[in-house]
């Protein structure tokens, strides 16, 4: 693997597969008494969050914390951050400390890029604007897998704010690696200009994509980030591209339902779907803390998985 993970993209399919597999063999630690590996100990780990993310920051946390690393959270509220200190600047301070790994989440695509450049640790995107967020794509093909087993030729529908949304980019990316063959749907308004370069499908129709679907992943309508009417209403959105109840009877039998959260009750997603045996929603929270635990141990130099071995401390 690469020294960092800026990008699905970064990701061959060897790596991916490597990810996936080693995530797969952390996660039978969740069920012990002692849910540590000594893998890092002696390494720092620094979540660097300069949006608000609670999921994203304990699940990276937990994750660094299982591998005994040392963790040191850093939130821009309330830091030099708000006092006009440059991202440079931030970088500069981590090198200081000796960080091993930043984990990075930031409202500006490309900072962690910039970021990368910056520091000797290693570099993790956990979210940079409407860019990317390849963790989340991670953990949601390890959900998948873990339901459906291995995703070639599996076919992956994303729905919803395709426009604002980093982890369809990242899902697109990462499934399309994998083998899966991945259709977004959405309105005209809610797709990039160059969804034609993305290897996927576009469809307007929901509807038309529901009984071909071993997978639909519902994405969040982002209005934080919208500045204008991408759409007449809530409730006009919800008619036509909503996952209600009728609309998962048309799924096959074994088809999932996921959402990468938060969730909108009752606008892309509704709450029997939501609570719904298909749901995949709280399994990938818990996932999400096995793929990130992976993706630490590959990048900063764990030697083996140690799963035979608890940490005393």
């Amino acid at each position: 693997m690469n020294r960092h993970l800026i990008s699905a993209a970064d990701l061959s399919r060897d790596d991916a597969l490597l990810v996936l597999d080693t995530a797969e063999e952390l996660a039978q630690i969740a069920g012990r008494s002692i849910k540590k590996l000594p893998t890092l100990r002696g390494r720092t780990v620094v979540n660097l969050f300069f949006e608000d993310s609670t999921r994203t920051r304990i699940s990276f946390e937990a994750a660094a914390k299982r591998l005994s690393a040392d963790v040191i959270n850093f939130s821009a509220k309330g830091s030099s951050v708000s006092k006009g200190e440059s991202l440079k600047d931030t970088a500069l301070t981590l090198e200081a400390m000796g960080a091993d790994g930043v984990v990075i989440r930031h409202g500006a695509s490309g900072a962690p890029h910039r970021l990368a450049g910056w520091v000797q640790g290693s570099v993790i995107n956990a979210g940079d604007g409407t860019h990317e967020h390849p963790t989340q794509a991670l953990l949601d093909a390890f959900t998948m897998r873990r339901r459906l087993g291995e995703l070639d030729g599996r076919r992956v529908t994303i729905v919803g704010d395709v426009l604002h949304s980093r982890v369809a980019r990242s899902n697109v990316l990462l499934l399309d690696t994998l083998g899966a063959d991945v259709t977004v749907v959405a309105p005209p308004t809610l797709l990039p200009v160059a969804i034609d370069t993305w290897p996927c499908s576009v469809s307007y129709d929901l509807d038309a994509v529901l009984a071909k679907s071993d997978v639909i992943m519902m994405l969040r309508v982002q209005q934080e980030r919208m500045n204008a009417a991408y759409f007449p209403t809530v409730r006009e959105y919800s008619r036509r591209y909503g996952l209600t109840a009728e609309r998962m009877a048309e799924l096959p039998e074994h088809a999932i339902v996921m959402h990468p959260g938060p969730m909108n009750r009752g606008v892309e997603i509704a709450a029997e779907v939501a609570d719904s045996v298909r749901s995949t929603i709280v399994d990938q929270v818990a996932n999400g803390v096995s793929a990130r635990m992976a993706v630490l141990y590959l990048l900063l130099g764990g030697s083996e998985p140690a799963i035979g071995q608890e940490a005393t401390q």
